[in-house]
Formats: structure tokens, sequence, C-alpha cells
């Protein structure tokens, strides 16, 4: 099992680091770190990295802000709630492509 998923305690300050670093492959990392955790996925961490980073440039980073939302909103109906909720509220800075993919599935 990941670290990241049995002890997130660990992890959490490593990636708080990660999404501001200058490296693109980190702060796309720090955005997809909560992949597959579903109902356990720290919600706040989760909106809070995608926001700090809905003004990037990097293609890469703009794909993974909409993929973590769209897996996160696969959950159940109140994560799809939710994340409609946040692409709402920040459309005016999420990049279309971030958009696009955050609502892929659940429109």
């Amino acid at each position: 099992m990941p670290l990241l998923i049995k002890r997130p305690e660990l992890g959490l300050p490593v990636m708080k680091r990660w999404i501001a670093h200058e490296n693109m492959w980190l702060r796309r990392v720090a955005i997809l770190h909560q992949l597959c955790l579903k109902g356990s996925t720290d919600v706040g961490t989760l909106f809070g990295f995608c926001k700090e980073r809905a003004f990037e440039e990097e293609f890469f980073v703009r794909k993974a802000i909409g993929w973590a939302l769209r897996d996160y909103a696969r959950t159940d109906e109140r994560a799809a709630r939710a994340v409609r909720s946040f692409v709402e509220e920040n459309r005016a800075v999420l990049s279309p492509l971030s958009i696009r993919e955050a609502l892929k599935h659940i429109g």
C-alpha cells in the first residue's frame, strides 16, 4: 500500500511543498496524489490544490486538475455535486481543459 494512502499525515507536508514547486511534474503529482481514494479523499486539499494551480499554463497540470476532479466526482452523487459546484465557483480561473475534463462524465 502506498505511503500516502497508509499514512497521509506523512505525505501531505511533502505535497504542500510540491504544489508550489518549480518542477511542473512535482506540481502535477501533488494534484494527483489522491487519485482512487474515493470517499477517503481530503476534499479541502483537492479543491485547494486545484484552485492554487488554476492559473497554470502547463497542459499536463491543467489536465491533471480535471482528472483529479473527475476521479473524485465518480465517488458518489455528493462528490459529483461538490465538483460541479467547485467548477462553477471557479469557472473564471480554471482553464477550459480543466473544466472539460472535470465535468466529462457528470455534465
